[in-house]
């Protein structure tokens, strides 16, 4: 890794290099692996990642169910502003119309997307309980639970208050930012030719793959247990930086594949998306072509949510996993994030 640099001068890039460089040292530096849990899937394929993912399946379509529902409620609550706005603006007058519109958009807005953020993060925190106990001991608890269940007792149990789990995810992902900010480019990092002209999406693709790395880290704290999630959450953030090389360039393709496959799905819902619009209103059907498009892709993203992201979260929690696996803390990194953002030092307070 010593061959990294960082973008705010030569005092961190320095700081970078002498972690990369001393990674490799046993003396002064490393202490011996701060964890100890067994760990019984290594590979990190898609088949593997799928066959997990059709197991804990309840997950994925509960995520799913929450959309199609908030979808629903979103088109309806469009239908609300809108024709409000209109009905204001034509019988009162039109400041009161733009003032309905606004005023709704932005308090329910606001409101929607908190309520929807905090019940598909509770959910996927409790997915992620779920497949850490079968990527690490092949089972769920004592087989006496269900997976809902299990879930929510381990995340509750783990970190007490939701409040407390939505502000270590919240500074972890402050973290991560701070940590990918701090990199040049990736370009050097992948073997593909001509990946340097393209520099500014691998950065933007970077930046997407966080949402997946904040899961990994929760997953290693309930992987290793005890009584300091904090301190688990620390040395969570310090291992991925000593293998940030190859869980990045990992993360890099898995969310262009996703991207793709994104696409795709888009592209084949159409069909479907065309006979939905067919059975609604005549006043409707006048845009068929647009609502026609709009269904497919709010069909796509929903899915896309609900299946395709959990099954690259999958592939990255068993990479991490393996990667860590018997592998020593490097001081030195916990010096460079604890210099690098006081977000680091505030997950363990």
């Amino acid at each position: 890794m010593s061959d990294m640099s960082l973008s705010n001068g030569g005092g961190r890039s320095g700081e970078w290099r002498a972690a990369g460089e001393s990674q490799g040292s046993s003396q002064g530096s490393s202490q011996g692996p701060s964890h100890s849990y067994p760990l019984l899937v290594r590979d990190h394929g898609l088949g593997t990642a799928l066959k997990l993912l059709l197991e804990t399946l309840p997950y994925a379509l509960a995520r799913w169910g929450v959309l199609l529902g908030f979808a629903a409620a979103c088109a309806v609550f469009a239908f609300v502003v809108v024709g409000g706005a209109v009905w204001l603006g034509t019988h009162v007058a039109s400041v009161f119309g733009y003032c309905w519109l606004l005023g709704t958009l932005l308090l329910g807005g606001w409101i929607w997307g908190a309520v929807l953020r905090y019940t598909l993060h509770m959910i996927a925190c409790g997915h992620v309980a779920v497949l850490t106990e079968l990527i690490t001991h092949g089972r769920i608890g004592n087989g006496t639970e269900g997976q809902f269940a299990y879930g929510r007792r381990i995340v509750m149990d783990r970190f007490g208050e939701v409040a407390v789990l939505f502000g270590l995810n919240a500074l972890i992902r402050a973290v991560l930012r701070a940590f990918h900010n701090a990199l040049d480019s990736l370009g050097d990092w992948l073997p593909a030719p001509g990946m340097k002209a393209i520099v500014g999406l691998l950065n933007t693709i970077l930046a997407a793959a966080t949402r997946y790395l904040d899961k990994v880290v929760l997953s290693y704290d309930l992987a290793r247990g005890g009584d300091h999630p904090s301190r688990n959450i620390q040395d969570g953030l310090v291992y991925y930086c000593q293998n940030a090389r190859p869980i990045l360039t990992t993360s890099v393709w898995m969310v262009i594949v996703e991207r793709i496959l994104s696409i795709l799905l888009c592209l084949l819902l159409l069909v479907p998306a065309g006979l939905v619009t067919v059975w609604l209103p005549e006043a409707v059907r006048e845009y068929g072509a647009v609502v026609t498009v709009f269904i497919a892709a709010l069909l796509a993203v929903t899915i896309r949510a609900a299946f395709i992201q959990p099954l690259f979260l999958i592939c990255m929690m068993i990479r991490f996993h393996a990667l860590i696996e018997n592998q020593p803390i490097n001081s030195t990194w916990v010096g460079y994030l604890d210099g690098l953002t006081d977000k680091f030092r505030q997950i363990g307070r």
